[in-house]
């Protein structure tokens, strides 16, 4: 993995999902390059946020860290301090199995059977967000930002909740899936902007106020979701917002794991903003401008 700080000034041309279209922000696919792309440098130090970073050098390992990340994200006792690596933790140790597919059913076989349901659909649901995307050329033209408080963004989530009837889990899903909780600040290629990525045809209809700001991006997806057919169909509402079986399937398994357990949003919240490459996976720290 490469990890690129904000010293590193890279240019970059890569879409975005927005409102009915179909690649996850977050989860980054090549826009068309115009010229030979450069070639992608690493960071020049280690990234202090990963200083403690497991290895993962098999299935039982990766196994284990799955398990400790998992009982500790969902245990109130926790020190919220620990919430941040825990996060990270899990979401590189799923990448790890989304990526290795050999290893993924040895390491279910070491997940406790109550864990093990949970660790199957994280798994199953970024493998299929990975398949929407293909390794991009250049980094993207984006700005990461550091995303308003966790429990800040679920007072947004619920509020919607309350005006709309749609769960709070399907934005919150959503919201991770396609910018990372709004740590990604930037325009997709047709033009699809905010945390929610919303293009500006489908912003006039449904937004109000600012496409930038949290609360009116999340409020502006609830209204749009329950126009096309939440809560009653949330299928049908998630394949209008992006016409892909794979995007809704995965948006529904985040979804469905913060119904088992609402303590999962805590590890969501904390995943970070990665790109897939052709030079292998990028990590896109707080700071980074494209």
């Amino acid at each position: 993995m490469i990890r690129v700080t904000p010293v590193v000034a890279l240019a970059a041309l890569v879409a975005l999902v927005g409102v009915a279209c179909t690649r996850p922000a977050a989860e980054i696919v090549a826009g068309p390059s115009p010229s030979p792309s450069p070639a992608i440098s690493p960071s020049p130090s280690p990234s202090p946020i990963f200083a403690d970073m497991p290895a993962f050098t098999d299935p039982a390992t990766v196994a284990m860290h799955v398990t400790t990340a998992e009982r500790a994200l969902r245990n109130p006792s926790t020190d919220p301090g620990e919430l941040p690596m825990l996060g990270r933790v899990q979401q590189a140790a799923y990448r790890k199995l989304v990526e290795e597919t050999e290893w993924r059913d040895a390491a279910l076989k070491e997940i406790p059977e109550d864990l093990r349901a949970t660790a199957a659909a994280n798994i199953e649901a970024g493998a299929e967000l990975r398949a929407l995307t293909r390794p991009a050329e250049k980094l993207p033209d984006w700005k990461i930002i550091e995303p308003p408080p966790s429990d800040a963004l679920l007072t947004f989530y619920k509020e919607a909740e309350a005006e709309f009837g749609v769960s709070w889990v399907y934005l919150a899903a959503i919201h991770l899936v396609e910018t990372r909780m709004g740590r990604i600040r930037g325009d997709s290629s047709a033009g699809a902007q905010g945390p929610m990525q919303f293009i500006p045809s489908t912003w006039a209809r449904y937004g109000q106020g600012d496409i930038n700001d949290p609360r009116d991006s999340i409020f502006a997806a609830a209204r749009y979701l329950k126009a096309a057919g939440a809560p009653g169909n949330m299928p049908k509402a998630l394949y209008a917002y992006n016409h892909s079986d794979r995007y809704v399937r995965g948006i529904t398994l985040y979804a469905e794991e913060m119904i088992r357990d609402e303590r999962a949003y805590l590890g969501y919240y904390h995943w970070l903003v990665y790109v897939r490459t052709v030079n292998g996976d990028v990590l896109l720290e707080v700071g980074w401008e494209g």
